[in-house]
């Protein structure tokens, strides 16, 4: 048989996924006869192209998901694309732009062909990309946020809700995006840490009513710039200069001394001349800035709040573009930043403004668009979200749905006990469309479509001519947000047929891979669906990913640009590499720190692998043979054993990198590095039958384990070792079970010991650079002779030795070390410089000596001994006894020279 010498990812892993595909594997139905484990993928945006979180959190799905399959589970993965409203939107009309096309020109309709036909052409290129990976995806439910059956589930729960009075419509204060031009849900906002500046405006008090002030409380404010009393001036801060035009008071605390003399006054605004009250309210901090607070109650909440407290009115300067409009009066057209840079001028030059201070401050950003977030009254749908909070916060709570890491449940807590409601329509053109319908009068109906509507709006009004074509949809749509917080209910079709099979036998889904990012705006939206629609929470565990960093901690990103491509990467290092190098140092919950090495890493496993295979497959059979191996077979089965056992409780408890690195030691270190040299035939020698029937077993076991991590190259070896079945893949092979071995702890412990008298061994030649096929014996002066006796062929094999020998006293001119209790001796007459060796172990020996001082000085203290833990005092006494061994094995190894 020609086996390859070097693997290469490339010529297999296109082959062998779609080997995979045409048999079936992925591909999951109802089927009482076994155990559902399903999975929902959280839909990556269907402008969306793989990027190095997609990377981690779909290979974590795919490992979970091919275990069950190889668990005999029927394994339902299911894929799709989220529609992704506002970045969707966004990306179309720069296109249409690129093509002389704006959007306001065109009808809803064409602007939807345009959109959709973008869809159809780069939608599912990240779902292509995530095959490459190995993602097995059942691909044939591919599921799309915007299809007709999952608008049809939107809907209908929009419909239910404002049925049972949860949905509602109202004047609120947004977040409001003037680039993507709709309101944003608080999740939707990030905050970003910028230097800032506080502008000082002069507020000139132009009430007749003024109070007297006195000369000292004159000098007092002039000198803490609260009031320049020469021309009756108020100063004011504010971050946001370019709002003034909208103020409709100034709020001042009324126990604050110094502004007394203006209850009841009234200012002038600058530039502007309009005259504004000044209001009292205890809500101003009298410490902070000067503590005279402008109040502009339609760009900013707080200020929203006094004015509704005051009855103030409230005046909007700003166009839904963030320009200033008519209102404003002045800067009228300009954007808000340009007016800020041109008010901040003409106050100057008129001699309004005192100051200007940087500070460190924090503005919302735009998670799509990276926009600054204005503030804003909005005429807006609603969701209340007390009556869905209050369960999803107990299933969390009692573990129905566990958390992985659990310190995420505190975080979930906050969020939860502090909910608001949620703000659910988006003014784009992109999404599904609020199915509330406009009467002519301006009243609405809310229906499912417009026939319904219309019987219900003929009632509503006693009006029956009324027609199709009096009514007028509502022009926005609902946040994206809100048709995948169904995801794992409506790619079922729950919505659609509520007791269908798929419904019934997949849901609630097993578990949920995604990053605490979505924590709220995601997970926990799916548990009140689930909760509010099924009656049943969505999925059991939610396995809360880190986010890949840079080297310097900085989240990934093509902005940045210091993310990788990672198709690139499978290029360079392979699926199985990439796959693999990700997982190395990714523990739930914690940041992974990106570093290309841990890929290499990942391929330098792949070529290891792919050379035990070689060896093992280059060995000659003779049959007369006997079986010489009984030691190291019988250690490794013990290891394998206690291995399985440990992988599965890695994999119970979500530990999925602590899974990786168990059985990639286990290949390794145990697999290829001991075992296999154990039991490898001397140079050009054969193999008995018996050991290379047993190897090979092993070897079968450790690909089945590995599958899940390396799906490629794993299939690759099973069907190279020997002749396979049409269904006989790794892929949907029997997930290993743990099987009891006779005297597994004694015999991972004997072998133990053997191989740390190696390690003895292996470190004087490496100490006294004599190379690793230099002849050496080994003398021992031991109580445990059987070891030696025992694991006799091992040790000489693994650390080329010619003799062992158990002794009384050193040999002459040789070198010691000290393990399992016992005393061991290589003799080194004629191989080393005896006057530099004696050198050195002089220097060790007064190392040794001192250091056995330093213990002994601890444990006299009688201080120590009983007020220390008795397992550090034991500890101590442990240092103790294996130091004056190594002393007596220094000095019997000095005398021998």
């Amino acid at each position: 048989m020609s086996i390859a010498k070097t693997y290469t990812p490339a010529d297999v892993e296109a082959k062998w996924y779609q080997r995979w595909q045409e048999q079936g594997f992925f591909k999951a139905k109802a089927n009482p006869r076994k155990q559902p484990y399903s999975v929902v993928i959280p839909p990556p945006n269907v402008t969306g192209v793989l990027h190095m979180g997609h990377m981690l959190n779909n290979t974590i799905q795919d490992v979970l998901v091919r275990r069950a399959r190889m668990q005999g589970k029927e394994a339902c993965w299911v894929p799709g694309t989220d529609h992704a409203s506002i970045a969707t939107e966004a990306k179309v009309v720069a296109l249409l732009k690129e093509q002389g096309i704006e959007k306001k020109d065109l009808t809803r309709e064409q602007f939807l062909e345009h959109a959709f036909a973008w869809k159809e052409k780069y939608g599912g290129i990240i779902l292509e990309q995530l095959k490459q990976l190995g993602a097995s995806c059942d691909w044939d439910r591919t599921r799309f946020t915007m299809e007709p059956e999952l608008t049809d589930a939107v809907l209908r729960v929009f419909v239910d809700l404002h049925q049972k009075g949860l949905v509602y419509r109202g004047v609120r204060m947004v977040n409001w995006d003037p680039l993507g031009q709709t309101a944003l849900s608080d999740e939707e906002v990030i905050p970003k840490d910028v230097m800032a500046k506080m502008y000082y405006l002069r507020y000139e008090v132009v009430s007749d009513s003024l109070a007297v002030v006195s000369e000292g409380d004159q000098q007092n404010n002039a000198d803490n710039q609260q009031l320049t009393t020469d021309n009756s001036y108020l100063t004011v801060a504010t971050s946001r200069p370019e709002t003034i035009m909208a103020d409709v008071a100034v709020a001042v605390n009324p126990n604050d001394p110094r502004y007394t003399h203006l209850h009841g006054a009234r200012l002038r605004i600058p530039l502007l001349g309009r005259e504004i009250p000044v209001i009292l309210d205890e809500y101003v901090s009298i410490d902070f800035g000067t503590g005279a607070l402008k109040v502009t109650p339609a760009h900013d909440l707080n200020d929203y709040e006094l004015g509704v407290k005051h009855k103030l009115p409230v005046i909007d300067i700003l166009n839904n573009d963030g320009t200033l409009n008519e209102k404003a009066v002045l800067y009228v057209g300009q954007d808000r930043f340009a007016a800020r840079r041109n008010i901040v001028k003409d106050l100057e030059e008129a001699g309004h403004l005192v100051k200007v201070e940087e500070y460190a401050s924090i503005v919302q950003t735009s998670e799509r668009t990276k926009a600054v977030i204005e503030p804003r009254l909005s005429l807006q749908w609603f969701l209340k979200m007390e009556h869905l909070a209050k369960p999803a916060l107990e299933v969390v709570e009692n573990d129905t749905v566990k958390l992985h890491p659990a310190k995420f449940k505190n975080t979930y807590r906050v969020w939860m006990e502090n909910v608001r409601d949620w703000c659910i329509s988006r003014q784009l053109w992109w999404g599904q469309q609020i199915p509330a319908y406009y009467l002519p009068d301006g009243t609405y109906v809310v229906a499912l479509t417009a026939e319904e509507a219309l019987v219900q709006a003929r009632e509503q009004s006693g009006n029956e001519a009324l027609q199709l074509t009096d009514l007028r949809q509502d022009e926005d749509v609902l946040d994206t947000w809100f048709s995948s917080w169904l995801w794992p209910i409506s790619v079922f079709d729950g919505f659609k047929d509520p007791d269908n099979a798929d419904v019934n036998y997949f849901y609630p889904t097993n578990d949920l891979v995604t990053g605490p990012d979505i924590l709220f705006f995601w997970v926990a939206r799916m548990i009140m669906a689930g909760l509010e629609f099924r009656k049943e929470v969505p999925f059991r565990n939610v396995y809360l990913t880190g986010i890949v960093r840079d080297g310097q901690g900085r989240k990934m990103s093509k902005q940045l640009g210091n993310s990788p491509d990672p198709l690139d990467l499978i290029k360079q290092f392979g699926a199985d590499g990439v796959r693999t190098g990700m997982l190395f140092s990714a523990p739930a919950g914690n940041d992974l720190l990106y570093d290309e090495k841990l890929v290499e890493q990942g391929r330098n496993f792949s070529n290891k692998l792919w050379n035990a295979f070689r060896l093992i497959s280059g060995w000659e059979v003779d049959a007369a043979l006997p079986f010489p191996n009984d030691k190291a077979v019988e250690w490794f089965s013990a290891r394998l054993n206690a291995t399985i056992t440990e992988l599965d409780e890695h994999f119970e408890k979500f530990r999925i990198s602590d899974a990786l690195m168990t059985v990639y030691k286990l290949v390794w270190d145990d697999f290829c590095s001991e075992y296999l040299e154990m039991i490898k035939p001397a140079y050009q020698a054969p193999i008995d039958p018996e050991t290379l029937r047993l190897t090979t077993g092993f070897l079968e076991t450790l690909l089945r384990l590995l599958h899940p991590f390396m799906p490629f190259i794993t299939e690759e070896i099973w069907h190279e070792l020997k002749e396979r079945g049409p269904k006989e893949y790794v892929c949907v092979a029997a997930w290993p079970k743990a099987q009891p071995v006779a005297g597994a702890p004694e015999v991972l412990a004997r072998m133990s010991k053997a191989l740390d008298v190696v390690a003895g061994v292996r470190t004087i030649r490496n100490q006294k650079g004599l190379g690793p096929n230099k002849p050496l014996t080994l003398a021992a002066k031991t109580d445990d002779a059987s070891l030696l006796t025992d694991y006799d062929g091992i040790i000489r094999k693994l650390a080329a030795l010619t003799d062992i020998s158990v002794v009384e006293a050193a040999p002459a001119a040789s070198v010691g070390f000290v393990t399992g209790g016992s005393e061991f001796f290589v003799p080194l007459e004629g191989q080393i410089d005896l006057g530099a060796e004696k050198e050195r172990l002089g220097k060790e020996l007064e190392y040794a000596q001192g250091f056995r001082d330093s213990v002994l000085r601890k444990l006299a203290n009688e201080k120590f001994v009983a007020n220390a833990k008795a397992d550090l005092v034991e500890r101590e006494r442990q240092k103790l006894a294996d130091t004056e061994a190594k002393i007596t094995a220094l000095e019997q190894s000095l005398a021998a020279m």
